[in-house]
């Protein structure tokens, strides 16, 4: 561990949790150069969902490469993203009924935000953006602006401003739509009429609450009345996490832009894209633009996984199936030990479970990766156990992982509580 002690810069964090070094990866698993097998219920934050080294998505990288594949070409036209586009389009975007166009930023998902917001703001000529406790957005300094996490706002070092922040739903029983829209109507509230909102629907780093479709409906709603343009940050929550390609699926909303990232490479390649209605394409060539904005190799991989795993509902019905054998664990522990957890938080495989603090949750954690699993915590306190194992996952897998995490609450419960009978 010298070398990482040694040269790297101490804005690390993951490894701080989990100090060993990997070297092999496949499917759900990471292993050590000691050989130590440890079950991923983190996923690259969610940039995993096909597992590690898919070997589907692993062989159309391998034949590409081989064939000496355009690597790098800036925003030229390829093949490979010809294919991109054109599977996108074909599997996504026609079945949904959604028209958009698609711009390829640089490979990070602050990146989109900083494009959608820039573009937001282009179109309408205006420069407030709304946007909502709790929301996680990215650390570079537009999307940062509009994050709620103090952690990674005051890395900034300079003021963060044009955002107004509501309440997300269920946030300190405030109802949020009725003040955003009392104070869009009122001439003395003092908020300027925004370009956009940014939400996530499902706010991952902000403990996986959870926006209702009533609640998304009625912000679309809004937003429309008042010529803002919606905005949705799907970089965490989209590419099947929730349980459907899109995470506002379900809610039957239409969101203006809409920023993907993580898992929309397929093999955990960097890639981000902003997906626009074709109205608000009023960019000028190269206003916003990048030397990596067009990762082909990522195009190959998230073509093939599109084309794999989207094709019809097979991907779709395990993920709800895997939902449901992750939630009766976490109902079953919360019954079991009602002194230790909250609450059930999330949906679909984006979930998890709300201690009654940081310190348990965090204890949790640690116990699972003392156990053979790597599992992370979120939320402001960190209080919420976060279950992001890639989606392909099997249920055997699955079950591992989950008697893993039970294992686990007992020690911790039967560390600080008496155990439940």
């Amino acid at each position: 561990m010298d070398i990482f002690n040694r040269q790297e810069s101490k804005v690390r964090s993951y490894s701080n949790s989990f100090p060993v070094v990997f070297n092999k990866a496949k499917g759900c698993w990471l292993e050590t150069e000691n050989g130590e097998r440890y079950l991923d219920f983190l996923a690259g934050a969610g940039s995993l969902n096909y597992g590690h080294n898919n070997p589907i998505l692993k062989q159309a990288l391998v034949d590409y490469i081989e064939a000496d594949g355009v690597t790098h070409g800036l925003d030229m036209h390829s093949s490979a993203k010809a294919q991109f586009l054109t599977i996108l389009n074909e599997k996504i975007l026609q079945p949904r009924s959604l028209n958009y166009k698609v711009q390829f930023t640089g490979p990070t998902g602050t990146n989109a935000v900083e494009a959608a917001l820039k573009l937001a703001r282009k179109v309408t000529q205006r420069c407030s953006i709304v946007a909502f406790t709790n929301g996680f957005h990215g650390c570079t300094a537009g999307a940062l602006a509009a994050t709620g996490n103090q952690h990674h706002r005051q890395g900034s070092g300079i003021p963060l401003n044009n955002v107004t922040r509501i309440p997300f739903e269920g946030y300190a029983d405030i109802d949020g739509l009725k003040l955003f829209e009392t104070m869009l109507t009122d001439n003395s509230s003092g908020m300027d009429k925004p370009a956009a909102v940014l939400l996530e629907t499902v706010q991952g780093e902000g403990g996986l609450n959870v926006a209702s479709n009533k609640w998304l409906s009625h912000l679309s709603q809004i937003c429309k009345r008042h010529g803002i343009l919606l905005i949705v940050d799907d970089i965490q929550a989209g590419c099947g996490r929730t349980g459907t390609f899109f995470s506002f699926e379900p809610s039957g909303i239409q969101p203006d832009i809409v920023t993907l990232s993580k898992s929309i490479g397929g093999y955990g390649l960097p890639m981000a894209i902003v997906l626009l209605k074709p109205e608000l394409d009023v960019w000028k060539a190269g206003e916003h633009n990048g030397t990596f904005r067009g990762n082909n190799h990522a195009f190959v991989t998230a073509a093939k996984a599109i084309d794999e795993y989207w094709s019809d509902e097979q991907f779709e019905k395990h993920i709800a199936e895997c939902s449901v054998l992750v939630e009766q664990t976490i109902e079953r522990n919360i019954k079991r030990y009602p002194e230790l957890f909250v609450q059930k938080k999330g949906r679909g495989m984006m979930i998890g479970v709300e201690c009654c603090n940081g310190e348990m949750s965090g204890e949790i954690a640690k116990t699972c990766f003392d156990n053979g699993m790597v599992i992370e915590t979120a939320g402001p306190d960190d209080e919420v156990v976060k279950f992001f194992c890639p989606l392909t996952i099997t249920k055997s897998e699955l079950k591992q992982g989950l008697s893993i995490f039970e294992n686990a609450v007992d020690q911790v419960a039967t560390k600080h509580f008496k155990k439940a009978s």
